[in-house]
């Protein structure tokens, strides 16, 4: 059926590896949002580059409130147009656009690499 054609998010240009996985959808992290910023207002802001297919604002449990950070999914090839929209100002704030990665290893965060620090001086024996 499909031949590998992934051509098309290799134009890019050293993007740091966008859409690595080969997704035909790709979901976007939008931080630095402002708590004014609505779903449609999002929305809007990334249709300029493309389909939208889903956008969610999680909102925080006890207050209703966004929680200042949203997730857009798109067709890939317009996810990786709408990476323009990071440091671009959306309802006063300048927000932060890249991949979403997904949340597996939900253990130290950035701390993930840091046991290895003694490891080094040990094999001077």
């Amino acid at each position: 059926p499909r031949t590998e054609n992934g051509g098309g998010g290799a134009g890019g240009g050293g993007g740091g590896g966008f859409n690595s996985a080969g997704l035909s959808d790709v979901k976007l992290y939008v931080g630095n949002l402002s708590y004014d910023t609505t779903e449609d207002s999002l929305r809007s802001v990334f249709e300029t580059h493309g389909e939208v297919s889903d956008c969610f604002l999680p909102t925080d449990r006890d207050s209703g409130r966004p929680r200042g950070f949203a997730f857009v999914t798109m067709q890939a090839a317009d996810a990786e147009k709408a990476l323009v929209v990071d440091g671009t100002e959306v309802d006063g704030r300048a927000v932060r656009v890249n991949e979403s990665r997904p949340k597996t290893d939900r253990g130290g965060g950035g701390y993930g690499g840091g046991g290895g620090r003694g490891r080094g001086g040990g094999g001077g024996g």
